[in-house]
């Protein structure tokens, strides 16, 4: 068997290892396999082959994959997680809220409450909106 076609099955293996990471190392490392694999194709010795997997791993990790993934992370959204989620979210008065707080409904979970107005209050059953989270009391607003 022709030893470049050993370095090709490392190629395949490392790509697919990549499938399971994602963290585009193994791809890299693939490319090196890749390199390795046309040395010996070109008639390289196995010194030479493995210097070609290396230089071309060494490429690929340091020069390319910190350009790729920074690309591939600026291309996803960002989403508010956890209490920032909420913010500008409606719910729904539970236990009326004033000054001394309250409850409210959001997406399903019941929240201590209070006004971001002084003086406000809301009876059960009126929307309002979360202006904010401060630790777990939410901020509410009139609501629409």
């Amino acid at each position: 068997m022709h030893v470049g076609l050993i370095w090709l099955g490392a190629a395949v293996l490392l790509a697919a290892g990549e499938s399971v990471g994602g963290e585009l190392f193994l791809l890299m490392l693939a490319g090196g396999a890749l390199g390795g694999s046309a040395a010996a194709f070109l008639g390289a010795p196995v010194w030479g082959q493995a210097l070609a997997f290396a230089l071309v791993s060494i490429i690929l990790v340091v020069g390319v994959r910190p350009l790729v993934r920074r690309r591939m992370l600026s291309a996803l959204p960002e989403h508010d997680t956890n209490t920032a989620a909420l913010t500008g979210r409606g719910g729904t008065v539970v236990e009326a809220v004033g000054p001394g707080g309250g409850l409210v409904e959001i997406g399903g979970d019941t929240w201590t409450a209070r006004p971001l107005l002084d003086g406000d209050t809301f009876a059960a059953g009126e929307k309002v909106l979360v202006h904010q989270i401060e630790g777990a009391t939410a901020i509410v607003v009139r609501g629409v």
